[in-house]
């Protein structure tokens, strides 16, 4: 199951991301985070410390060789060149199983903390003022739609903050969209915007309140968020903590239950591998027509294979 945090910039998403990926991988069940926000600072809040550096190469570093072992064999994707980031699988693609030993995971999963991290990469000097960081993200978008995950397994994503998600179809490859809101009137903006864009293309999206300090702010919340109102966190003294560089025991119980009924929400939800293909072309499409086909100089409307099933029957397909 994919899952996605989101919010406004500070929100404590990325907070949220690291705690939900611990609590997960310390239950036994197999799990990737991986870092999609421009500010790359997932590792550290998973615990790595401050003058260690994450080792693995980020997945935009290597993204044309990621391309040319997800195309594999599919007769419609000639070359790297002629892959973009919304290319979907077809006959012949190569998929990927969660934490498979494969060209996609072996050389970009680091270990922090007991969570194995891929990080998308950050801005470097090269890229300022010529390039966005959906470009970099293009790596990750391309990972989720070659990846056949299956109940109990687990994609957890630190997405960009705001509704900049929705400058690509990224939004679309998630099973669950958790959006952190602080009790604020400029976080539940927020929520608004992310709420409007993703009931358009059906995408759940449920909120959890964070630094909640007593009922006023659970008011503002219920008032403001109403039903998508999932769960909340308190103030966290372990987490104040960590960010601290201090020991401090165990997370409050609280705020465990709340990653509980995180996890509950997210186990609820069907795989439909039908809608994530259905959206993947729609994109693909979207993109196609907008840029793509004039940047390759090729109808990239034809890499799409109507025959192609997506999901654990494809998989089956090629064992």
């Amino acid at each position: 199951m994919r899952v996605a945090f989101v919010g406004k910039g500070g929100s404590g998403k990325t907070t949220l991301s690291a705690l939900f990926s611990r609590h997960l991988a310390r239950s036994g069940a197999p799990v990737v985070a991986i870092d999609g926000d421009i500010n790359q600072h997932l590792a550290y809040a998973l615990g790595l410390d401050e003058d260690e550096l994450i080792t693995a190469p980020p997945l935009s570093a290597r993204t044309g060789e990621i391309k040319d072992y997800l195309r594999g064999s599919n007769p419609r994707i000639p070359s790297r060149e002629a892959m973009v980031k919304t290319t979907p699988p077809g006959r012949g693609s190569r998929l990927l199983r969660l934490l498979g030993e494969d060209e996609v995971h072996s050389p970009h999963v680091q270990e922090v903390a007991g969570v194995p991290l891929m990080v998308t990469g950050a801005f470097d000097e090269s890229d300022l003022g010529v390039a966005c960081y959906h470009s970099k993200l293009g790596a990750v978008e391309l990972y989720l739609n070659h990846l056949v995950d299956e109940a109990g397994e687990y994609v957890v994503v630190d997405m960009t903050a705001g509704a900049d998600a929705f400058a690509s179809g990224l939004f679309t490859r998630f099973d669950m969209t958790f959006l952190v809101a602080e009790p604020t009137r400029k976080s539940v903006s927020v929520y608004r915007q992310y709420r409007d864009h993703a009931a358009e293309f059906g995408i759940p999206v449920a909120v959890v309140g964070n630094k909640v300090t007593g009922e006023d702010d659970l008011d503002f919340l219920r008032t403001h968020v109403g039903d998508d109102l999932l769960a909340h966190c308190v103030q966290s003294p372990y987490v104040r903590a960590q960010e601290q560089g201090r020991e401090h025991g165990e997370l409050e119980v609280h705020n465990m239950r709340t990653l509980d009924r995180l996890r509950a929400a997210v186990d609820a939800r069907p795989k439909d591998w039908a809608a994530f293909q259905k959206h993947a072309v729609e994109f693909h499409l979207r993109n196609a027509a907008a840029w793509a086909n004039e940047a390759t100089g090729q109808d990239l409307a034809t890499q799409v294979d109507p025959d192609f099933q997506h999901g654990p029957t494809a998989l089956a397909a090629l064992a």
